[in-house]
């Protein structure tokens, strides 16, 4: 609960520190003397926008800071452990924000420097306010929403649907950024599928251009091969008298001779007789040579056909004859690919479907809930409008499923009251006055404070456009919601203030320059004073007195 808090410079007030009690806590004071102050710093403490128009004038910076106790709190205690915040089991939490005169702000929690959003991470465990304006909130239907499920408490259902639908929305845009694309793989398509098939057709190995292109220099040049390779034959070996093996033979077989004289011949005529046989093994190479090569018109014109479909194929590509093969590979993944994609619209369109299926499983789910929720929530507020002086009053919350899938399920709500004997139920725009609204918003409020799990409430000026026994039913529902849970309450009503288990009362003072407000909690004599003057005015008189006495011991 809240244990203290400290305000420096925000606004109209210069010092504020102030203690709280558990129990209902009561602030009243003057109208425009600042009740909603405190209600509003510590709003700010919790991480509420900024602005430098919060600084008091003159003063270089403001400063507010909230102290928690947190023993009987958790979810509070596990957040600060879990976000590095606390040492051990804390039993406090000391929140802090500052603005400086720009606007420009820093938050801290036990002294540590945090982002404003954690700082609201945080709140969500520690305070609940409700606002003077609540009641302007109901004629909206998403606020009417809000109200329902924090009532039904089922954040479980709501995380799922939310969950599911984000998805769902992922899994859409996904798929429609690929058929945006569709067209232009399609047209691809049809090229790549050509190019490949024709190349499929062409059928080129890897190498294959090198070796045609070999091939075809050869037969081109047949004519002269054969020509020039008999020569050589001719010189080297069928020469009868002067053939170079016949010649190399001879001197062999004249060193041989020699060598038998003097043995220093013998290596020379091992060389000799070696060239001998290499020239006859070189002859008979020539020679298979020669048989081999002919000349093959027919061949070299099917050389002359595949190499210029190469080329042909190779500008096409905008490529050469050598790389054909690696661009047919290439272009072949690249279709397989395609054609993957394709496969994979078909894939994500069903995993759409799956995705939409699961959403509007969890979107039935919740709406079931809100359904039983609003059957149980529509009676207590009856009851409850009626004990706040409404007493012909009905009250039911309409829940219809649509087809329109939102993040927060597919359900479209509606308030309807009727507010008088005869009256048929009607949206609550439509036929409930200021003060009803009022007495209807506080009914809610009331009744959904009882489900919340914070441990401090806060209602500032909720009980506007009600007064008399009115007034008096609603401090007792503040009261008895008070003996569990901490409620701060800035009311204008003597009836809502006698309430309370505690009582602060807020001053402001003028001097020449400036505008100061304070706060300070009451004794017993000085309830009874306040009450007297919020029921009689600036003059107490004893009736007045008397009033009060009875109002606070009642």
């Amino acid at each position: 609960m809240l244990t203290q808090l400290y305000v420096k410079d925000f606004a109209i007030v210069e010092n504020l520190d102030i203690e709280f009690n558990s129990g209902m806590t009561t602030i009243t004071g003057e109208t425009g003397a600042g009740k909603s102050i405190s209600i509003d710093a510590l709003g700010l403490c919790l991480g509420d926008r900024a602005d430098a128009n919060m600084v008091r004038h003159g003063a270089d910076k403001t400063e507010v800071s909230a102290r928690f106790s947190i023993t009987k709190i958790p979810n509070a205690i596990n957040w600060l452990v879990d976000n590095e915040l606390a040492d051990g089991l804390p039993s406090d939490c000391i929140i802090r924000r500052i603005i400086n005169s720009e606007g420009r702000s820093k938050a801290y929690i036990n002294g540590t420097p945090v982002p404003l959003q954690q700082l609201k991470l945080l709140a969500n465990h520690l305070v609940n306010i409700h606002g003077q304006h609540a009641h302007q909130l109901l004629l909206k239907n998403d606020n009417q929403l809000a109200l329902l499920d924090e009532f039904a408490s089922h954040s479980d259902l709501i995380t799922n649907t939310f969950n599911a639908y984000q998805y769902w929305s992922m899994q859409r845009a996904e798929l429609a950024k690929l058929k945006k694309a569709e067209q232009q793989r399609q047209d691809r398509l049809q090229l790549v599928e050509y190019q490949v098939a024709e190349l499929d057709e062409f059928a080129i190995a890897e190498g294959e251009f090198e070796q045609l292109e070999a091939e075809h220099k050869i037969l081109s040049n047949a004519v002269g091969l054969v020509n020039e390779s008999q020569l050589a034959l001719t010189m080297l070996f069928d020469s009868d008298e002067h053939s170079a093996c016949s010649l190399v033979q001879s001197l062999a077989n004249k060193l041989s001779n020699l060598s038998n004289m003097d043995d220093s011949l013998v290596p020379i005529q091992t060389l000799l007789s070696e060239a001998s046989i290499n020239l006859q093994e070189a002859s008979s190479e020539l020679r298979h040579y020669v048989d081999g090569l002919e000349p093959d018109p027919e061949r070299l014109m099917q050389l002359d056909t595949r190499i210029s479909q190469a080329m042909d194929l190779a500008r096409k590509h905008k490529t050469t004859p050598e790389n054909l093969h690696q661009e047919h590979s290439a272009l072949t993944i690249e279709l397989k690919d395609i054609q993957s994609s394709n496969e994979l619209s078909v894939t994500l369109e069903n995993e759409v479907n799956v995705a939409e299926a699961r959403y509007w499983e969890h979107a039935t789910l919740l709406h079931q809930a809100r359904f039983q929720a609003a059957e149980h929530l529509s009676q207590a507020i009856t009851e409850s409008m009626q004990a706040l002086n409404m007493a012909q009053a009905q009250f039911k919350i309409e829940i219809t499923q649509s087809g329109s899938p939102t993040k927060n399920g597919s359900d479209n709500i509606d308030f309807l009251v009727s507010a008088n004997v005869g009256q048929a139920l009607q949206t609550i725009g439509k036929v409930a006055s200021g003060g009803e609204l009022s007495r209807i918003s506080l009914a809610i409020q009331v009744i959904t404070a009882e489900r919340v799990s914070t441990p401090t409430l806060i209602f500032d000026e909720v009980d506007v456009g009600i007064s008399g026994a009115t007034a008096a039913i609603v401090g007792k529902m503040l009261r008895k919601i008070g003996e569990n849970t901490q409620v701060i309450c800035v009311t204008h009503l003597p009836q809502v203030a006698a309430c309370g288990h505690n009582q602060m009362q807020v001053h402001k003072n003028m001097d020449e320059h400036q505008t100061h407000t304070s706060m300070h909690s009451l004794d017993s004599h000085e309830r009874i004073e306040e009450l007297a003057r919020l029921l009689g005015g600036d003059k107490i008189t004893e009736t007045a007195m008397a009033n009060a006495r009875e109002l606070l011991i009642a």
